[in-house]
């Protein structure tokens, strides 16, 4: 099905500047410091390090279940400071006006793979 909703195209080199990459969490907190409810993400991107994210995906997962996902990230935005801490990645996901359902891999990859 087709929609009436316009989208910019990109180009091949414009897709090829995004570091989509495999991580899995570490640790996940809530991130009481912030207005909206969010959880602080600690995720390890094997050779590209472990970064910090701010992840406002408290509807539908909790800290506990977290710990362990893998997911995916785009790691090559500059870091934004969200109230405490520097955000060093964008955790990608589906997005509706209610929810977040994060973008995970159906099996186990390395850490710090790239999506492609």
């Amino acid at each position: 099905m087709h929609s009436n909703i316009e989208t910019s195209e990109i180009n091949w080199d414009d897709f090829a500047k995004i570091e989509m990459r495999a991580g899995t969490i570490i640790s996940a907190e809530v991130f009481k410091e912030v207005k909206n409810p969010a959880y602080k993400v600690v995720i390890d991107f094997g050779e590209y390090g472990i970064r910090k994210s701010s992840a406002q995906i408290t509807k539908l997962y909790t800290p506990e279940e977290l710990v362990g996902k893998q997911v995916i990230a785009v790691i090559n935005f500059p870091p934004k400071q969200i109230a405490t801490i520097q955000s060093q990645c964008l955790i990608l996901g589906v997005v509706n006006d209610k929810e977040v359902t994060l973008l995970t891999t159906d099996k186990p990859v390395e850490n710090g793979w790239r999506v492609g």
